[in-house]
């Protein structure tokens, strides 16, 4: 068997909400089933063949060639093998996912991984804003799973965030962790104002210096024996993040967000 590859014949005006298209919705379909799947584009719906180019048929190895960035919802609810995507992404990236691989090989829109469960998510281009967020007007974001982000990522990372780990190998934007309830954020950049923001429990792990919010107190430096731990568990995967270089326990300790419970902690690694 072949991966099943779906290959953009032209690309459209309007946006295609593509979250019909995942591995444990196509088990069991041939070409011909799949091809006939419409997707909703705009006020229309429009059939798969119709706009992809179709070959190969194992349906747990889905590969979307020649994407772009009005492509939405890629991964939605994912429950199980890998999806892999060839060019730009839209908004909702692996949003609700639960279980299985994301690889997007360039960059991804707003709400990648939004309220995902579990599995993992990786990006190789940047991020927009909400990565790992929660959707607008709910109040709990990523449960589980990890995301790797190998660019910058947009502002209000991990909003509302609950569990899980996302690595941001580049820069980060404003509001860092706001709202935060528990969860790791390493980012390798710089960070944008206000990381922490509202946060109640959770950590934030910086390799460069960052301005801490005056809600969060200076408790000094330590040496953390549980971050070499933490290192250890990304050794399965194709990241700075990976590396023994990368390793250190010396941190500059920071607790807040005070005008929340306080249990939050941001740790700026010491040189």
């Amino acid at each position: 068997m072949s991966a099943l590859t779906l290959t953009m014949k032209h690309r459209l005006d309007q946006r295609v909400d593509m979250s019909p298209l995942v591995c444990h919705k196509l088990a069991g379909l041939t070409p011909e089933q799949i091809g006939a799947i419409e997707l909703q584009c705009g006020k229309q719906k429009i059939r798969v063949d119709s706009l992809f180019k179709i070959q190969g048929d194992d349906t747990q190895n889905l590969i979307i060639a020649n994407s772009f960035a009005k492509l939405d919802y890629i991964g939605k609810e994912l429950q199980g093998g890998q999806i892999t995507i060839e060019g730009d992404v839209g908004a909702y990236l692996g949003m609700q996912m639960q279980s299985g691989v994301i690889h997007a090989k360039d960059d991804a829109g707003l709400y990648a991984g939004c309220e995902m469960k579990e599995g993992l998510l990786q990006i190789d281009g940047n991020a927009g804003d909400f990565l790992g967020a929660a959707l607008p007007g709910n109040k709990q974001g990523m449960k589980g799973g990890r995301i790797l982000v190998k660019g910058n990522v947009g502002e209000r990372a991990g909003d509302h965030m609950r569990r899980g780990a996302i690595l941001i190998e580049g820069d980060v934007g404003a509001y860092c962790g706001s709202r935060m309830v528990a969860g790791t954020i390493a980012v390798m950049g710089q960070c944008g104002r206000y990381p922490g923001y509202a946060m109640r429990r959770g950590t934030l792990l910086f390799w460069q210096a960052v301005q801490a919010p005056a809600t969060f107190n200076d408790c000094g430096s330590h040496t953390l024996a549980f971050l070499p731990i933490l290192f250890s568990s990304f050794g399965d995967l194709n990241s700075h993040f990976a590396e023994p270089s990368e390793v250190f326990n010396r941190v500059q300790r920071y607790g807040g967000d005070l005008a929340e419970t306080g249990r939050g902690e941001i740790l700026v690694k010491l040189a």
